[in-house]
């Protein structure tokens, strides 16, 4: 079945995409033929990827602060001017916070909500003219969310705010596909679960507590670039597009403990 996984010529926007999870799915999109744009707060991190990326495809980069009105509208405008479509939107701009149960300042709920939640809606619903430009009813425009295996299940961590509105993104996915189906708009969410990136860097960068949280894992190991850019290009390829409403979580197996 040729091109069943194929990605190449698709405009593809990655928030969040200057690291982790995010630059992941970016490199996978940009070595797949895909023409990608990456957006983060920072500039100079986000031209810097961008600039690495182009080494081996196309890629350019937009700095924007997604938890406010302001950078979304910046962002929105940029991916105009690029062309009036978009094929895939992938929204993994996100934020974590941990604190004891007693010690949990209101405060990380209002940013995080913020940052996980409602940038996600927002810029979603502000980039639909550009995805309903994209979308066929063979090749539906596609939209991927990041969520959590901290959404499906209760976490071992003490991030009341972040499990929270994982689990708000995955409801929200649901939710979106029911709404865009009729427009050949697919909607889906994966959840990971361990991976590198800055927001596990505090427990994955200890040797003995990687290992320790790779034992909890039932394939027995932390998930790699591939895993997570594989999903995506599933989901953005012609393979996934009968599928939306769905949370695939990509975590070896943590899942499966309920």
């Amino acid at each position: 079945m040729p091109g069943l996984f194929a990605v190449e010529g698709k405009k593809v926007l990655v928030t969040g995409g200057s690291r982790g999870i995010g630059l992941m799915i970016a490199r996978g999109f940009v070595e797949a033929g895909a023409d990608v744009i990456v957006s983060s707060r920072k500039a100079d991190v986000c031209a810097a990827v961008a600039e690495e990326l182009s080494a081996v495809g196309n890629c350019i980069s937009v700095a924007a602060d997604l938890s406010t009105t302001e950078g979304v509208d910046r962002l929105t405008d940029a991916v105009r001017e690029n062309g009036p479509a978009l094929d895939v939107l992938v929204n993994n701009a996100g934020a974590t916070w941990g604190a004891p149960l007693e010690a949990y300042p209101e405060v990380a709920f209002d940013k995080l909500w913020a940052v996980n939640v409602k940038a996600v809606f927002r810029l979603t619903t502000a980039l639909l003219p550009a995805l309903r430009v994209a979308a066929d009813a063979e090749d539906p425009a596609r939209v991927i969310n990041i969520g959590s295996v901290d959404g499906i299940r209760v976490p071992a961590m003490e991030v009341y705010a972040y499990s929270a509105t994982k689990a708000a993104v995955h409801m929200l996915t649901r939710t979106l596909a029911h709404q865009l189906a009729p427009e050949h708009i697919t909607v889906n969410a994966i959840a990971p679960g361990p991976f590198d990136s800055k927001m596990m860097a505090f427990a994955l960068d200890d040797p003995a507590t990687r290992a320790a949280i790779a034992q909890q894992v039932p394939l027995g190991r932390i998930g790699r670039p591939a895993d997570m850019a594989g999903t995506a290009i599933y989901l953005a390829s012609r393979a996934g597009a009968y599928l939306t409403g769905t949370v695939i979580p990509v975590d070896g197996g943590i899942t499966t403990h309920g």
